[in-house]
């Protein structure tokens, strides 16, 4: 169903002038879409990723010693992963390619690099990465929760992450000079970082590392599928493709490579084989699947960090000029946040992009009547 026609004239702040009616574009439809992909964007994004692909493969190489301490065991694990820059790298340049994603994109990087942000605030970017990227602070404002489980989730990914790739493409080495241990060194490009005695709790800790990143995705996971399963509003709107796939393959991940440890401790390395395999796939699926599903809000989300230091560092100059709802007069937002919101709608087609003006609440409201008098009128 669409809307309902928003044609409300609600009094300008000067209540002299009506403003104008939120609507399509002159000439555009309610099924207009977002401008089909051209060719020169589609050939611009398998150029960018194939030459992330290309850079990791040289990385891989030049990093694992011309690959001298690259595990031939690993290479599925390789293999996905170039597959997985190519992937992340053609959606990430067709997505900032879009008029809204493009804006946010070079407004980020413009405040990222602005030599008058750093002096007015300093500390600005490392609280946004720390709460915005790290502690994901605003996902505390609607559950308690669901802040949890996708905490659990996240640190356990990363720390998994950490420990994985560098492994798989042959940067870290754990090597021992006896071939037995129990003492260990770890190197990174061949060279050595720390020496280690594997029956310490240092050595449990490095060759445990993915089991404790196992039980934090579970613990998160599981209460993510608990709430698709019980909650009516979560499982109206689910897609199984979208949302519970991805779920799915982290408990499977996390599920093999525990029973993995599982068999080589307790069974003396009984369905090993299996398990690995299965371990494998799952893993080399997932990696794939992540820049086509709901994971790539992981690439996502470090180019809005880039917009919350602008709405912060604008907030912060002496001369910012906050604007006021045009019908209520309650501030708003700093007037270069509110004409960059105006500007990206302008750049969608929006047609009403005046309305960036108006408080959440008035927008309600004027809905509300627009919709009592041109809808609602209608049932008599």
């Amino acid at each position: 169903m669409t809307e309902p026609p928003q044609t409300a004239e609600p009094t300008s702040a000067s209540g002299s002038a009506p403003a104008p009616a939120p609507g399509p574009a002159p000439g555009a439809t309610a099924a207009d879409g977002p401008a089909p992909r051209t060719p020169a964007a589609v050939r611009r994004a398998a150029l960018a990723g194939a030459a992330v692909s290309a850079l990791l493969i040289l990385a891989i190489v030049f990093g694992s010693r011309l690959l001298r301490d690259f595990d031939s065991a690993l290479l599925p694990y390789a293999v996905a992963t170039v597959f997985l820059a190519f992937g992340v790298a053609h959606r990430y340049t067709v997505w900032i390619s879009a008029p809204g994603a493009r804006r946010l994109f070079r407004q980020g990087w413009r405040s990222f690099f602005s030599a008058a942000n750093f002096r007015r605030a300093p500390t600005a970017l490392p609280k946004m990465i720390a709460t915005y990227l790290g502690f994901q602070k605003f996902l505390g404002a609607r559950s308690h929760a669901r802040w949890v489980a996708h905490q659990l989730i996240f640190w356990g990914c990363l720390l998994a992450a950490a420990i994985t790739f560098p492994l798989t493409w042959g940067w870290f080495t754990f090597t021992s000079a006896t071939g037995s241990g129990p003492g260990y060194e770890m190197r990174i490009w061949g060279f050595k970082v720390i020496g280690f005695d594997a029956l310490g709790v240092l050595g449990w800790l490095m060759f445990h590392g993915l089991d404790m990143a196992a039980v934090l995705v579970i613990a998160g996971a599981a209460s993510f599928l608990r709430r698709r399963m019980k909650d009516r509003g979560a499982v109206t709107g689910q897609r199984f493709a979208y949302d519970l796939v991805p779920l799915i393959a982290l408990v499977v991940i996390s599920v093999t490579g525990l029973l993995l440890t599982f068999s080589s401790i307790f069974l003396h390395g009984g369905g090993y084989e299996f398990l690995a395999v299965l371990h494998m796939v799952s893993v080399v699926f997932t990696l794939i699947y992540i820049p086509f599903g709901k994971f790539f809000h992981i690439v996502q989300r470090p180019a809005a960090v880039g917009m919350q230091l602008f709405k912060y560092t604008s907030r912060r100059r002496d001369e910012a000029e906050v604007l006021a709802c045009r019908r209520c007069q309650e501030p708003i937002d700093t007037a270069p946040y509110v004409a960059n919101l105006r500007g990206t709608m302008r750049d969608l087609d929006l047609g009403f992009d005046e309305w960036a003006e108006y408080c959440p609440r008035c927008k309600r409201v004027l809905r509300g009547t627009a919709y009592l008098d041109h809808v609602k009128k209608g049932f008599k």
